[in-house]
């Protein structure tokens, strides 16, 4: 068997963890037991991560949309985003994970523009909600959700260090 080819791996460490003048050693790990994937020489991401190694019990949500306690959605695009993301953080809870433990978000919108359009408020909005953890992310434009007046649909991956 031969090694990999590929660029090498550096573990980057989360800024919030108390020793983090260790950054990018491989046994430096956060409170929450997460660990940042950055393959060396790759530009930083900016709001996800490439991805994350962690250890723990999974908490996973279903595809999450932007409907209140009544099932009422908003029209507007970043009201839906943060009632999904609030959504997603009420199941975490009942799962006992936090939104530091998210290792995983794959978001599904009906328009790639107009996501592309609210990049400044989608950020706020993030962090308001999930703080400043950025965990591995995908986003996919679909026809339509199942939710005819959906715009986003969210799914989440988190662990629980245990």
């Amino acid at each position: 068997m031969t090694a990999p080819n590929g660029p090498a791996l550096t573990v980057v460490a989360d800024p919030k963890a108390p020793d983090s003048k260790t950054a990018g050693l491989k046994s430096d790990a956060s409170p929450s037991g997460l660990q940042v994937l950055q393959p060396s020489g790759w530009p930083m991401p900016k709001g996800y991560a490439n991805g994350m190694a962690a250890e723990g019990r999974l908490v996973v949500t279903g595809g999450v949309i932007g409907w209140d306690a009544e099932g009422r959605l908003e029209a507007d695009f970043v009201a839906q985003v943060r009632q999904t993301l609030s959504n997603i953080s009420e199941i975490l809870a009942a799962g006992g994970a936090r939104p530091e433990h998210l290792v995983r978000l794959t978001w599904y919108v009906v328009d790639i523009e107009e996501y592309l359009a609210n990049l400044k408020n989608l950020g706020r909005v993030y962090r308001e909600i999930f703080g400043a953890h950025y965990p591995a992310m995908a986003l996919v434009q679909v026809v339509r959700l199942v939710e005819k007046a959906a715009r986003v649909e969210i799914e989440a991956m988190a662990v629980v260090p245990r």
